[in-house]
């Protein structure tokens, strides 16, 4: 009977494999023709589902960003509502009858814009952000906000005849005027920059307003004009408005401040505020405006708001920071706060995970919480009780929620299941939710990486995890070429989900035939806070161990092979890059991108200085000591490894000049390297698909070239295996070093 069996097993094996060998793999082209879902936002009623896509755009250099509607209605159908590829943020009327969303759509008033006020950032022959209605039931879309400031955020009043929505601070023709004529073309670093005023718009009034201009020119001071007709002030804020949400009563309006920059420098930039609309009075010129009123107050950045069903209070998550005491990091958890009293309630603190996201429904709160290497949804009916929704392994995100019905909309992916929109008309209906959206079908055409975690044990006894990513057809295999591939953050974590852009390509090196290690060292999410925490003070050096025990762990399991091990990482994965490959010459290659190499010019050049200063201990003149020995920089004369870096060049989350310094480092030093510096890009590289196309396609080629996988890889390692151990490790002979586009003389390792 066991040989029955065992003869049974073999064969489905064979046919597994056979079948498996049968698709092709993923191409780069195919790669990065992938489609996300940046939102999904399900009807008041639970009927229908509005999705925005975002996919590349290659002809125009861009990222397209449009709207689909899904009806679940005979069958279900999926139907494109909008073209313009400029379209996001959609929220639904609370009677069903209209979408609301933003979009940057150029008009010919924006290009003819000339307003020399505006931000130094915004580019003249660019759209603004502005609020556009487009019916569920077909039709045009249209403006029902104008002029020249962009619409940061807006809200629904629950009766739907109402839209609040913020912009800067708007300047008279005379403001503008005389700021020219004093300025031209000088920025007021700080000095100039202006808070936000609320305003309310009339449903009816903006829908008569836009049937009237279909058939009137405007006039060029009205193009000039920086608010809205019939648009009403309701309140200011000396901050930017991020976020707006109406209570469900409709007597309040809470709205989240962030900083003017939108630089994170300050606790008190970012707090939470409500405005009571009871207190709007009088019309037009003699209409007063409402204070708002303050109701957090602490060290920490709050996002992502929503009105409890209650009308009391509003949830949050927080970013960074503490909510009940000095600054700290911590994961994501979510809160209420109550909206009279600011008293602050942490929602399930038995949970052990971090909260990605959460959704508000009729009766209950969704969130979808990462804990490992999964992320899965729970339903929690208020601050202390919870239970699991979710049982597919895999990664749940987007979560949205009927607020008149029990309709649950979702983004879910794995290793190998390709991301989709989901569907399911009922939480009891969840485990059986069935996909409403096919745009990445290919990827299940093709012979996809398989993935798991992997645990070791740290010097200090702690348990870290990770997961490991192995090419197609290999799974299991031993003595593979390894790609130690590192995540940013360092407050996030790599897990079980489908990954397919320039930031997340590990299935590609996979493709290439790397076993591709995704470690979520210390300063992980998903893993407690006390897990988290352990990051500080030792910025690198901590969580650099953390990496290079599970390295050894997989060498010494006989995962990895030792001779052929590369290493990469962006954001804060380029700041573990840098630091670790100062750390060990066992690195055959490395790719790098946006990592600081030291960090007192990067407290002072990015955009995220409190929490710095935080990772580190103190501002640099407080922590000198550790400011130094936490930096690569000071170190760089033990690296080996050649090393391929890029970079945005209007970068100011980690400064393009951090980039150039590593640059001129290995430069000096001829260690083998090339820079690439994408024009008009920062931290995200989200301007032009083009530029995390061939930022992948040259990493790619850097691990071949240098990393041991292809080419003549295999005599390569039979020629090194045959000399003694002592005569392996590198040394310095005479070669070419790349350097950019160029190439000098210089001293390569070999």
């Amino acid at each position: 009977m066991l040989r029955i069996v065992s003869a049974i097993f073999m064969v489905i094996s064979a046919n597994f494999v056979l079948f498996a060998q049968d698709k092709p793999k993923i191409t780069l082209d195919e790669f990065f023709n992938s489609v996300s879902f940046p939102s999904v936002a399900v009807s008041p009623d639970g009927t229908s589902v509005v999705i925005v896509t975002e996919r590349a755009d290659w002809n125009q250099e861009t990222f397209r960003k449009d709207l689909w509607l899904y009806r679940d209605a005979n069958g279900g159908s999926l139907v494109q509502l909008t073209e313009s590829g400029h379209d996001t943020t959609p929220q639904w009327s609370p009677d069903g009858r209209w979408i609301a969303f933003l979009s940057d759509r150029k008009t010919d008033e924006s290009s003819d814009s000339d307003d020399d006020s505006r931000d130094a950032s915004e580019s003249k022959d660019e759209g603004v952000d502005q609020i556009y209605l487009i019916s569920p039931n077909g039709g045009e879309a249209f403006a029902i906000t104008q002029g020249q400031e962009e619409v940061h955020s807006f809200a629904w009043a629950p009766d739907s005849k109402t839209i609040y929505f913020a912009t800067r601070n708007p300047w008279t023709k005379s403001q503008k005027d005389d700021y020219k004529k004093q300025w031209k073309d000088v920025v007021e670093y700080r000095t100039a920059e202006r808070g936000d005023t609320i305003f309310s718009l009339e449903l009816a009034s903006a829908v008569a307003d836009h049937e009237a201009a279909v058939s009137k020119v405007r006039t060029e001071e009205q193009k000039q004009s920086d608010v809205s007709p019939n648009a009403r002030a309701v309140s200011t804020s000396q901050y930017r408005v991020n976020e707006i949400v109406t209570s469900r009563d409709g007597k309040k309006l809470a709205f989240l401040s962030s900083s003017i920059n939108k630089r994170q420098e300050k606790y008190e930039d970012f707090e939470i505020y409500t405005v009571d609309l009871a207190e709007l009075a009088g019309e037009g010129a003699r209409a007063t405006l409402v204070p708002p009123h303050r109701i957090t107050n602490n060290q920490a950045q709050e996002t992502h708001i929503h009105w409890a069903n209650d009308s009391r209070h509003i949830l949050f998550t927080v970013e960074v920071g503490e909510v009940a005491g000095p600054y700290r990091d911590l994961q994501p958890h979510l809160y209420s706060v109550d909206g009279e009293s600011g008293s602050v309630e942490q929602w399930n603190k038995a949970f052990n995970g971090s909260v990605e996201h959460y959704a508000v429904g009729e009766n209950d709160v969704l969130t979808s919480a990462r804990l490992g290497t999964e992320v899965q949804v729970y339903s929690q009916g208020g601050p202390k009780e919870s239970h699991l929704l979710s049982d597919w392994p895999g990664t749940y995100e987007e979560l949205s929620a009927a607020v008149h019905g029990q309709s649950v909309a979702f983004v879910y992916s794995s290793v190998t299941k390709p991301t989709e929109v989901y569907f399911a008309r009922s939480e009891s209906e969840f485990k059986s939710a069935r996909p409403i959206t096919a745009f990445n079908k290919l990827f299940a055409e093709r012979d996809l990486p398989q993935g798991k975690p992997y645990q070791w044990r740290a010097d200090d006894g702690t348990t870290v995890e990770g997961m490991l990513i192995y090419p197609p057809g290999k799974f299991g295999d031993k003595h593979l070429p390894m790609f130690t591939f590192i995540h940013g953050g360092p407050a996030d974590a790599d897990g079980n989900h489908f990954g397919a852009d320039w930031y997340q390509w590990g299935a590609l090196a996979a493709t290439q035939g790397w076993l591709v290690f995704e470690p979520n060292y210390r300063g992980s999410s998903g893993y407690g806070d006390k897990f988290l925490s352990q990051i500080v003070p030792a910025i690198v050096s901590r969580p650099g161990k953390d990496i290079l025990e599970g390295v050894d762990a997989l060498v010494k399991d006989g995962i990895a092979d030792r001779d052929r091990l590369t290493i990469g990482g962006y954001s804060y994965g380029g700041y573990m890059t840098n630091w670790l490959i100062t750390q060990s010459t066992q690195w055959k290659a490395a790719v790098t991108g946006a990592g600081a190499v030291e960090h007192a010019a990067n407290w002072g050049n990015d955009d995220t200085t409190f929490d710095d200063a935080y990772f580190l201990g103190g501002r640099p003149w407080e922590a000198q000591q550790r400011y130094h020995d936490e930096a690569a920089l000071f170190q760089m004369n033990k690296v080996r490894t050649p090393t391929h870096m890029v970079a945005g060049a209007d970068d100011i989350r980690v400064a393009v000049l951090e980039d150039y310094l590593l640059e001129h480092a290995l430069y000096s030093l001829g260690i083998p390297n090339a820079l690439l510096i994408f024009p008009g890009e920062g931290h995200s590289l989200d301007k032009n698909p083009w530029h995390g196309k061939i930022k992948v396609r040259e990493e790619l080629k850097w691990l071949q070239k240098y990393g041991g996988v292809g080419g003549n890889s295999n005599r390569a390692r039979r020629r090194a295996r045959m000399r003694p151990r002592w005569q392996r490790s590198p040394r310095m002979l005479r070669g070419w070093v790349g350097k950019g586009a160029s190439f000098t003389r210089a001293e390569e390792i070999v």
